[in-house]
C-alpha cells in the first residue's frame, strides 16, 4: 500500500475525520458516568438546532440512517391507505422494509424517472389524485449517481393531497442546510457519518408535528392499556455517547465551514472528472447538469467489473467506491446489476491537489 492515500469515496462515508471529531471521540471515551447525561442533553439540542428543529424531543437519536428508516416505516400510520410510492433510486435500507410492509398487504408503487429527471412529478401526480396514497418515501440524492430528486416539489405535492413524506436525506445531511421545519417533510432519515463527519453508529430520525405514527408502547401502571404513541428512545436502544459526542463535534465544525463554497467546487470538480472519463471511453451515469447532482459520478468501462476497478486504483493509493453500493434497486434502474458502478465522491475541504492526482491514475483504468 502506498505512504498515503487518496480518498474518494465520501458518498459511502467522510474520511478523515476533522481534527475536533477525533478530539471528541477520543475525550468522551474517558468521561465518568456523572458528565454522560449533560453531555447527551448538550450534544442532542446542538444536532437538533444544526436541522432547525427547536423541540429536541422531534429528533429520535438512533444507530444510523437504516435505523431511522425502518423506524419510520415500522411505526408509520397510513391513515387506513393501502399504497405507498417510492422512486427507482432507493438505497437498501428503504427499499427493504418498504418491501416488508408490501407483504402485509400495502401496495408498493415505483414512480419512474423521465428524460429530464430521476422523478417523474407528474406521475407522481397521476398517483396521488387516486386517493389511496398513505406514504411518499424516496430519498433526497441517489447514492449511486449523486443526482438530486426533486423532493420539495414531492413534499409539497403529497401534502396537496393529505399524503405523508419520509425523506432519506443520508446523501445531503451536511452538505446542504437542512431546516426540516421549512422543508416540511413529516419524517426526515439520516446517517451521521457521511456530510455530517460524525463517526459510524450515530443517525438520526425527525418526526415533525404532520407525522401519524403507530407506536404500541406497553405501560404497566395499573388500569392503563396500550398507548399509541411516537417512538422513542426505547425503541431504537441505547445512544453509543462516543458516536454521539462525535456527531455533536461535526455539526459545530460544519458552522465554521462555507458549505456552498464546497459543494460549488466538488461539483465543478466531479463535472471535470466526468468529462474526461467521457472522452477515454467510459460511460458516466446521471444528471450531467453539476446543480442537480452531488459531487459524485458513477462510471463503467466496458468488460470490466467495478471492483475490478476499484482494487485496481486501490493498489495506487486511491480509494472509490465500487459494486452495487447497496442499491440493488438503483442498478436494476440502470441496468447495471452484473459489473456494478465504479463511484467517485467528494468530501467537504477535499484536498483539490489530491483530486487533480487522482484523475490521470483513474483514467488509465478506462484507456484500453
Amino acid at each position: 500500500m502506498p505512504a498515503s492515500e487518496i480518498y474518494l469515496n465520501h458518498a459511502g462515508t467522510s474520511w478523515p475525520k476533522p481534527q475536533a471529531v477525533q478530539d471528541a471521540v477520543q475525550d468522551a471515551m474517558t468521561r465518568p458516568p456523572t458528565a454522560w447525561g449533560e453531555r447527551f442533553e448538550r450534544a442532542h439540542h446542538a444536532i437538533a438546532a444544526s436541522f432547525g428543529i427547536r423541540n429536541p424531543g422531534q429528533l429520535l437519536l438512533t444507530p444510523g440512517c437504516t435505523s431511522s428508516l425502518a423506524t419510520a416505516i415500522n411505526d408509520i400510520d397510513l391513515g387506513g391507505r393501502k399504497r405507498i410510492l417510492t422512486s427507482t433510486w432507493e438505497h437498501h435500507a428503504m427499499h427493504r422494509p418498504l418491501l416488508k410492509l408490501a407483504g402485509s398487504g400495502v401496495r408498493l408503487d415505483y414512480v419512474p424517472a423521465n428524460g429530464e429527471s430521476p422523478f417523474d412529478l407528474d406521475r407522481l401526480e397521476q398517483y396521488l389524485a387516486k386517493g389511496d396514497v398513505g406514504l411518499v418515501a424516496i430519498t433526497a440524492s441517489s447514492n449511486v449517481t449523486g443526482d438530486l430528486l426533486p423532493y420539495k416539489d414531492v413534499i409539497e405535492l403529497a401534502h396537496r393531497h393529505d399524503t405523508q413524506v419520509l425523506l432519506d436525506a443520508a446523501q445531503i445531511a451536511g452538505w446542504l442546510d437542512l431546516d426540516v421545519g421549512s422543508l416540511g417533510a413529516d419524517l426526515v432519515a439520516f446517517g451521521g457519518h457521511k456530510g455530517l463527519q460524525g463517526p459510524w453508529g450515530i443517525g438520526g430520525l425527525y418526526v415533525g408535528d404532520s407525522a401519524r405514527m403507530n407506536c404500541v408502547r406497553t405501560r404497566r401502571d395499573p388500569g392503563s392499556s396500550n398507548q399509541m404513541l411516537r417512538p422513542g428512545y426505547c425503541d431504537v436502544g441505547s445512544v453509543d455517547q462516543i458516536a454521539l459526542a462525535g456527531l455533536h463535534a461535526g455539526v459545530e465544525w460544519l458552522k465554521r465551514v462555507d458549505r456552498t463554497a464546497q459543494l460549488d467546487t466538488g461539483r465543478e470538480q466531479i463535472s471535470r472528472i466526468a468529462a474526461r472519463l467521457v472522452e477515454a471511453g467510459a460511460r458516466c451515469f446521471g444528471i450531467q447538469e453539476p446543480s442537480y447532482r452531488m459531487p459524485t459520478v458513477a462510471f463503467s468501462v466496458s468488460n470490466r467489473s467495478s471492483n475490478e476497478i476499484a482494487a485496481a486504483l486501490k493498489r495506487l493509493g486511491i480509494i472509490v467506491g465500487s459494486g452495487l453500493q447497496c442499491a440493488p434497486l438503483a442498478h436494476q434502474t440502470l441496468g447495471t446489476e452484473s459489473q456494478g458502478l465504479v463511484r467517485i465522491s467528494i468530501g467537504i475541504g477535499q484536498n483539490g491537489g489530491d483530486v487533480e492526482a487522482a484523475v490521470e491514475p483513474i483514467l488509465a483504468q478506462v484507456k484500453p
